[in-house]
């Protein structure tokens, strides 16, 4: 039998940042959330998913005064509410017969 690693929290968390420094890797990890269904929603994973890409920016000196700003509020925001502006938004435009979709910049 094959001696099998299991990743320890902290590996899986280096591996999610170093994979999170491509920008078509993190925009799929971002829409991964965004796309949840109802009973699929926790608004800490969200939350947690937004901190991820900011430490990625952070790590990479990638992150403009604004963003930190802007990220500060959205954070205080979803620890609030639970994100319910944001899912009935994509529910909304659901019953529209639209998605949301992310695009990189990049």
């Amino acid at each position: 039998m094959k001696d099998v690693r299991t990743p320890t929290s902290s590996s899986y968390h280096d591996y999610l940042i170093s994979s999170l420094k491509d920008p078509e890797h993190a925009t799929a990890y971002l829409e991964t959330f965004l796309e949840l269904e109802a009973e699929g929603r926790e608004p800490e994973l969200l939350r947690s998913a937004l901190k991820d890409i900011i430490d990625v920016k952070l790590l990479l000196n990638n992150l403009s005064q604004e963003a930190k700003q802007r990220y500060e509020q959205l954070d205080k925001l979803l620890s609030e509410s639970g994100g319910t502006e944001i899912y009935t938004l994509i529910e909304f435009l659901d019953a529209l017969g639209y998605r949301i979709a992310l695009v990189s910049k990049d």
